[in-house]
């Protein structure tokens, strides 16, 4: 199950650019809170301590909890998290809520792992190319997984590893494969070696030596 991060949030009233940029300014961040047949909320939240969450993968798969006053009002998923242009800050966060019975879908990460090992790297000398980075689940809230592995351990090359051969907790269900989308999730890949250089033309087109140059014949 993904990891538990709490917000602490503020209720805010003020709408429009202006005043969101008078939060940025504050140190704030602008969000709103919406989904499971209520209102939508909008909060604001201090900066620094969103920011770091963002540093965490397992911010982006979790269950957060959002605090008003001390108080959890709602739990919630981000669904989207938009960053300033050019600086290196959160300037809004998109949240959704999620009911207890009700099935949600997310985009959740793979881990890769034995990639060093497997037979097609350590003994072909292939090289693992990652098809896929994250595939997309459906499952309730409490099931919701941080990342899904995936074993490299046994394959050779030209092997690939597709989604019906992960492993997925109980309750998950991969929205590619109800589609009939089996896709390659990794392979290993010949490393093709380069080829030979062609001779320069100018090597090709040598000048002959004086015993194999043809003799002039006189006047």
């Amino acid at each position: 199950m993904s990891g538990k991060f709490e917000l602490n949030a503020e209720m805010r009233s003020e709408k429009g650019t202006g005043a969101s940029r008078r939060l940025r300014r504050a140190g704030k961040v602008p969000g709103i809170l919406y989904g499971a047949g209520k209102e939508p909320v909008m909060l604001s939240f201090d900066h620094d301590p969103l920011w770091h969450h963002t540093h965490h993968e397992a911010f982006f798969t979790a269950i957060l909890s959002i605090k008003v006053d001390g108080k959890i009002i709602d739990q919630a998923i981000l669904r989207d998290l938009h960053m300033h242009p050019f600086k290196p800050k959160v300037a809004h966060v998109d949240l959704q809520r999620v009911s207890a019975t009700e099935r949600l879908h997310l985009l959740v990460p793979l881990h890769f792992i034995n990639q060093e090992t497997a037979p097609g790297v350590k003994l072909q000398g292939g090289l693992v190319a990652h098809l896929m980075t994250e595939v997309d689940v459906s499952c309730l809230p409490s099931q919701l997984p941080e990342f899904l592995t995936v074993d490299v351990g046994n394959l050779h090359v030209g092997e690939s590893i597709h989604l019906s051969n992960l492993t997925v907790p109980e309750g998950v269900i991969l929205t590619d494969l109800t589609h009939g989308n089996d896709l390659a999730i990794v392979t290993i890949t010949v490393v093709r070696e380069a080829p030979e250089p062609e001779p320069a033309a100018a090597e090709a087109a040598a000048p002959t030596t004086e015993a194999e140059a043809p003799k002039k014949e006189g006047k």
